[in-house]
């Protein structure tokens, strides 16, 4: 038993390494990228905690959802949480399964480079929408008569630039239209739907997507409309810039690493267009460089010639022969 799991784990750990090796030359590529989108995620926790600042308790505002789904309360509004943490982390196990599994389509560093470019254009307009109206929050600290529903004049801007984490995040009021949760939910499910391989996870996924929708009505974190808006927001900001983005290599038919410059690519048109003038030569020398229809057409010529040939000298002995 311990010479096996020896052996798988030598397995795995070899992958692992030839997986590093493939991946790192697109993180020496694109890691100022990856970096960028990562620093959004905190100005977009920075944003959220400032509209905290500006938001004022007021009456709940009348909402359909409100009105059709029963409200869980405060001792079960934790079942949104669960949610999407279950999403997020199966998502983010999913993408790195390149370094584990021997079938793979796509290198992790590559798909991340696309999630966090649909994330922070759907955070932007996010950021935006929020600012320019502040609506009261429905969630129960976000109500009249809460001590947290409005915060108190920073002391100093170390205080803002915190942002207070992660209570600050789940404590939040006036980032409302659109939910959050909703645009990491629907990029990390429309992201599986094109590059994952299970249909039934594809299905599952989306009807994941769903629950969290209701959920996070039913547990007043946030109106309707926010989640409305961010099912169509969300899907319109995908489908916009995936098609602005150059499209991924796809590692199925275990196709090589694309080049990472301009240097490399022109280093592999020039060893193709080699290759090619080699085979030419070669053809040369072996007399199979020509049109194939030509070739056909001067043996059938050469056939009909010797025919007539051996035709007009056979005409002699038979002159011959009758004389």
């Amino acid at each position: 038993m311990t010479m096996y799991i020896a052996r798988e784990a030598s397995k795995v750990w070899r992958k692992v390494t030839a997986e590093i090796t493939a991946e790192l030359p697109l993180l020496r590529e694109k890691w100022l990228l990856l970096l960028a989108g990562l620093v959004f995620q905190y100005i977009h926790g920075l944003a959220a905690r400032g509209v905290h600042y500006l938001h004022r308790p007021g009456p709940l505002l009348q909402d359909l959802g409100f009105m059709a789904l029963p409200e869980l309360g405060q001792d079960k509004s934790y079942l949104s949480e669960c949610t999407f943490v279950f999403i997020f982390f199966s998502f983010f196990l999913w993408t790195f399964h390149p370094f584990i599994y021997h079938s793979k389509r796509f290198y992790t560093i590559l798909i991340w480079r696309r999630v966090l470019a649909f994330l922070v254009a759907s955070q932007v307009l996010r950021i935006i929408t929020f600012y320019s109206t502040q609506l009261p929050g429905p969630n129960y600290h976000c109500r009249e008569g809460s001590s947290m529903a409005t915060l108190p004049p920073p002391n100093n801007v170390l205080e803002v630039l915190l942002i207070n984490f992660p209570r600050g995040v789940n404590l939040g009021c006036g980032d409302l239209i659109f939910s959050s949760h909703m645009i990491f939910t629907l990029v990390f499910v429309r992201t599986y739907h094109k590059y994952g391989t299970k249909r039934f996870i594809k299905l599952l996924s989306w009807l994941m997507a769903i629950v969290q929708s209701l959920l996070i009505i039913a547990a007043r974190k946030h109106y309707t409309v926010d989640v409305v808006v961010a099912w169509y927001t969300v899907n319109l900001v995908v489908y916009f810039v995936d098609s602005k983005l150059p499209e991924m290599p796809d590692r199925t038919n275990g196709s090589p690493l694309l080049p990472l410059s301009t240097k490399e690519k022109d280093g592999r048109l020039k060893d193709e267009k080699d290759s090619r003038l080699k085979d030419e030569f070669h053809k040369l020398l072996n007399g199979n460089h020509g049109d194939p229809t030509d070739r056909r057409q001067r043996v059938q010529m050469n056939g009909r010639h010797d025919e007539d040939m051996n035709h007009h000298g056979a005409l002699p002995d038979a002159t011959t022969n009758s004389a």
